[in-house]
């Protein structure tokens, strides 16, 4: 079985209750698996640690790329340079859009939980430099569930994959 055909049959192990709350709310939409618990239904957000309550995702502004709005002028400078150190990369080459997406929101909820700052998303730059995924991905970053967990984002460094990758800076994890 291929690595994007594999899929998960539950939630990581070790997972917090509050992660746990998360990854089900991430993989409502998800088809299940024969034998395995379906119920999915809507839980409360969890909490933040120390009490504080989430901040719902309406109340953050969409991050499009280029923009750093919740970044100091040096860590901005830094991710558009390509300077900071990518804790895990997703490679979206040969996905179709149901299983790009899929595959995104799972990744970045799994990075964020998981304590991870600095992806490396690779959409590939298509026929043209006009890639469905590489035009989708900042779209399906700025929705929900990934909206209220991306700080910044940037095309990368042509090292990295130039116009086929860009560079996905995590909200800390509360």
């Amino acid at each position: 079985m291929s690595q994007r055909r594999r899929e998960r049959a539950g939630p990581p192990p070790g997972l917090s209750p509050e992660d746990l709350a998360l990854w089900r709310r991430v993989t409502r939409g998800d088809i299940r698996l024969p034998g395995r618990d379906g119920n999915n239904e809507d839980e409360p957000a969890p909490a933040a640690k120390g009490g504080r309550p989430a901040r719902p995702v309406s109340q953050l502004p969409p991050v499009q790329p280029g923009r750093t709005a919740g970044l100091d002028k040096r860590s901005a400078q830094r991710l558009r340079r390509g300077q900071t150190a990518i804790e895990a990369r997703l490679d979206l080459h040969g996905h179709t859009q149901s299983e790009a997406h899929h595959a995104l929101n799972i990744f970045i909820a799994s990075q964020q939980s998981a304590g991870r700052r600095c992806l490396l998303i690779i959409t590939g730059k298509g026929g043209h430099g006009e890639g469905v995924l590489r035009q989708a991905l900042p779209r399906w970053l700025a929705e929900a569930p990934n909206a209220g967990r991306i700080l910044a984002i940037e095309q990368a460094q042509p090292r990295d994959g130039g116009g086929g990758a860009f560079y996905v800076l995590l909200r800390k994890a509360w």
